[in-house]
């Protein structure tokens, strides 16, 4: 039989150390570290085009862009790595930022349901956040919840999505530029 063994959260500072060793990325759950899977052509196709897009507004408007290897810390014990974030203001981090205008999940078969669920919550509970963009890997459809005035609306594209914290609007032709349905 075997030996119980005790498990406890891990706090940031161990975390950022593990993965300062780890072989592969790991996001960071509630305390607990959990492997990330790599990504399809298809996945990478639609970043890179998401890239070429909000590149030059994020240039325009003096803000970063940070695509899959920069951390988000959405609370203590929980950092994701999303798949891109714009940052607007002074966010110091070396590691993880903490204070995104935009963020943007690329949906895949194995992320779809954490996207939607998981990652929503602790997305929208972010002070700096102005938008959330959810853009489907494997079809033409792109989701965003859009901070409102008293609270988040949900707006699917019809051709474009606005853009709040850069000004600029995302056209569903351009990001899923080059690739079939």
């Amino acid at each position: 039989m075997g030996v119980a063994k005790a498990v406890r959260p891990l706090s940031l500072e161990e975390y950022l150390a593990l993965e300062r060793e780890a072989p592969v990325k790991h996001e960071l759950v509630e305390g607990f570290p959990h492997a990330m899977a790599g990504a399809s052509d298809r996945h990478n196709r639609v970043v890179v085009n998401l890239v070429l897009i909000l590149g030059p507004l994020a240039r325009k408007k003096g803000c970063r862009l940070y695509v899959s290897d920069m951390r988000l810390k959405v609370d203590a014990a929980t950092v994701y790595y999303p798949d891109l974030m714009v940052v607007c203001e002074e966010d110091t981090g070396e590691y993880y930022k903490e204070k995104p205008c935009l963020v943007v999940e690329v949906l895949s078969e194995s992320t779809e349901a954490t996207d939607r669920r998981e990652k929503l919550r602790k997305y929208l509970s972010l002070p700096t956040l102005q938008a959330y963009l959810l853009v489907d890997s494997r079809v033409p459809r792109i989701g965003g919840y859009l901070r409102g005035k008293d609270s988040w609306i949900y707006q699917e594209a019809e051709g474009e999505l606005p853009l709040p914290c850069l000004g600029g609007r995302l056209d569903l032709k351009e990001v899923y530029f080059g690739l079939e349905p």
